[in-house]
């Protein structure tokens, strides 16, 4: 038997609720419309032949309120005449006709109470973002404990357009960096609404990108690099060359070296041997803007190594479009053949093309990402042989170690 029962009925209107439905009319004021609800009832057979399970059903139909209460649902009934018993009526719709009865058949009065509240509190401070309340209802919901602190940081940039200073410095009862950082997806949308044009980096997009998009000053990046010749030392000559520098201080640095390696494994990166006139820099892997601005690279060799993969191409292929002088090290195909022992598998290899690569790392591009040799094939860069790095290195060519300038 598929008769709708007590339970389908509440399972609809919450459905109504999960989808905001019921919270929305809130925000504008509106009266909820009467909504009909999907009844499916007896067939013409079984009201004959099952007449006492019908019977049941409507009485158990009528119970979709709590004990001594009034009926939450309207139910419309129709004539049928039965054989024995006579002309008799039965459910055929069901209909929602209140927004107060739909609250008090699922138990939602005082999450709707505590909405409207929030919309109140809303159209008050920030009527900007009434829209964002009527789109995400229960998302408003789920934030009622700290909405105001919300509004308090939406209030706050309005009067401190583009403030210049770290979240740190917001000064905001109740409010800390913390708060911010954390809340940041939401009050990207917030913010959205409530600040004119000028006041957004529209370029700037994403959560990591916050800071910038409303004009915060960010942690600034850092760059790690070491250097392989004792000859071009910053620290004392006893100390070992490991330095991390922002990117400002590393774009003027321009370092008396001829050679620059990049690698993405740090182990790698602390074992790269002494090297005449050479440095290493660690971790630069998808975010090459942050080399963009140091232009005396530009002058330099640079060699990338990275993991032999599709994507360890793309990463060459990306650092190309910022330094086009970059030459591979180490990821071509004699290097993976004699390592066939050591492969691992890349669970989802890139599948586009790279416009940047040689014609020698195209093809073994092209052969990893159509499993050519087998399913997935990767090399990662630490599971190389040190003595094949070695012999690597000492093949390249002779570098002038002067300062290059």
């Amino acid at each position: 038997m598929n008769w709708t029962t007590p339970a389908d009925l509440r399972a609809q209107v919450q459905k109504l609720w999960d989808k905001g439905d019921l919270l929305r009319p809130c925000v504008q004021g509106d009266a909820m419309p009467p909504r009909r609800l999907r009844l499916v009832g007896p067939t013409s057979t079984e009201l004959t032949e099952r007449f006492d399970e019908v019977r049941a059903w409507m009485v158990d139909l009528r119970r979709t309120s709590p004990p001594h209460s009034a009926p939450r649902l309207r139910i419309i009934l129709r004539e049928f005449r039965h054989r024995v018993l006579g002309s008799n009526a039965v459910p055929d719709e069901v209909w929602l006709d209140s927004l107060d009865d739909a609250l008090a058949l699922i138990g939602k009065q005082k999450d709707c109470k505590r909405f409207t509240s929030l919309v109140q509190l809303t159209r008050e401070q920030q009527p900007a973002l009434l829209p964002w309340l009527e789109k995400r209802p229960l998302n408003a919901l789920a934030l009622a404990d700290v909405w105001s602190r919300l509004l308090a940081v939406v209030s706050w940039l309005q009067v401190h357009p583009r403030p210049g200073i770290y979240l740190r410095q917001v000064d905001l009862a109740g409010v800390d960096s913390k708060f911010i950082e954390v809340m940041r997806g939401v009050l990207s949308e917030l913010l959205d609404l409530a600040l004119p044009l000028d006041a957004i980096d529209p370029r700037a997009t994403g959560a990591s990108q916050f800071c910038r998009r409303y004009g915060f000053q960010d942690k600034p990046l850092r760059i790690r690099f070491r250097l392989l010749d004792p000859r071009v030392a910053l620290l004392p000559d006893a100390c070992e060359q490991d330095i991390g520098v922002t990117q400002a201080a590393f774009e003027r640095l321009d370092l008396p070296v001829s050679r620059v390696f990049i690698t993405e494994n740090e182990v790698n990166f602390l074992a790269f041997p002494p090297l005449p006139g050479s440095l290493v820099i660690f971790g630069a892997g998808y975010g090459f803007e942050v080399l963009a601005g140091a232009r005396w690279l530009l002058s330099r060799s640079i060699y990338y190594w990275g993991d032999i993969d599709t994507h360890g191409f793309a990463i060459l292929d990306q650092l190309r479009a910022r330094l086009p002088q970059v030459q591979s090290l180490l990821m071509d195909k004699a290097t993976l053949l004699a390592h066939a022992t050591q492969w691992g598998d890349e669970p989802q290899p890139l599948l586009r093309d790279l416009s940047r690569l040689t014609v020698e790392e195209r093809a073994l591009f092209d052969e990893l990402r159509d499993n050519r040799l087998r399913v997935g094939v990767r090399l990662e860069q630490e599971r190389i042989g040190f003595g094949w790095l070695q012999q690597a290195l000492a093949a390249l060519p002779q570098e002038n170690q002067s300062n290059p300038r």
